[in-house]
């Protein structure tokens, strides 16, 4: 594999103290696509005190990119040091859905964020290098991408959330670039609801994975959330489900961040050695 290397650090929120969150923006290199992609990182104020730290995985929605959360919601800089946490936000590449593209070899990004960059971070930073210290959480498209690589990936992740997440992508054929990554929906209706969260319970192993999901009643996936929670109940799978007033915005997902990383900090705590 390429070599990788950061390419800039930007100094965390000092505030009263001494020692705060800092924030990398760093490059590394995907060899399932054979280029380099940018994602931040978020390390908490403890971090140079020797201990290994658990790492959230947080990312972006459609039309966004690494840089998202961490200029629209800057507080989660200090959220990294209340839960002691590493947080990393990948890039998305726009509109990638986080799938590995039958159609399109330019978009493996399942392969990217489950694999080649989970390994570059525990190579990189001082993690505990366990399922049990790893969580992966988004908004809308990345809602979608993390529970998406979550069910297909349990052995990585212990933990996995949802903002907002386009759960079930098949009653928006025509939008978010979708037919890109998977061909036209008339064409290729399995293969949509094959990539559809609603119908990939049955690759949960009962009791693995803890799973948290919020979506506000004004949101336009607010049905397709709903659904999954059915489906979820029918299964009789173990989730938290959050649905309260809010619609698809940067102040739903402002409050709903706090949410899943409070989630994700006790899931770390009770889950250790």
């Amino acid at each position: 594999m390429k070599k990788l290397f950061c390419l800039g650090i930007a100094i965390g929120l000092s505030m009263s103290i001494a020692v705060a969150a800092k924030v990398d923006t760093v490059l590394t290199y995907s060899a399932a696509m054979k280029k380099n992609i940018k994602a931040v990182v978020i390390t908490p104020d403890l971090y140079k005190e020797g201990k290994n730290f658990p790492v959230v995985y947080l990312l972006h929605g459609a039309g966004d990119n690494y840089a998202a959360w961490i200029k629209k919601v800057p507080v989660i800089q200090n959220y990294a040091d209340s839960y002691q946490t590493i947080i990393v936000c990948p890039d998305g590449n726009v509109t990638s859905w986080y799938f590995d593209s039958p159609i399109d070899p330019e978009y493996k990004y399942e392969t990217y964020v489950a694999t080649e960059l989970v390994n570059w971070i525990d190579k990189h930073y001082k993690t505990v290098n366990d399922r049990s210290a790893r969580a992966i959480t988004g908004l809308s498209m990345g809602g979608h991408g993390a529970l998406y690589l979550s069910f297909k990936h349990q052995d990585v992740f212990g933990a996995a959330g949802s903002m907002s997440g386009g759960v079930d992508i098949t009653p928006f054929p025509l939008n978010w670039n979708i037919a890109r990554r998977l061909g036209d929906y008339q064409s290729n209706q399995q293969r949509w609801k094959d990539n559809s969260i609603v119908n990939m319970t049955g690759l949960l192993i009962p009791k693995k994975l803890a799973l948290i999901i919020d979506c506000g009643t004004d949101d336009f996936f607010y049905q397709v959330n709903l659904k999954l929670h059915e489906q979820l109940l029918y299964s009789n799978i173990p989730h938290d489900f959050i649905i309260r007033p809010g619609a698809h915005t940067w102040d739903y997902w402002t409050s709903a961040v706090d949410y899943q990383l409070h989630y994700f900090k006790k899931f770390f705590d009770n889950t250790k050695s």
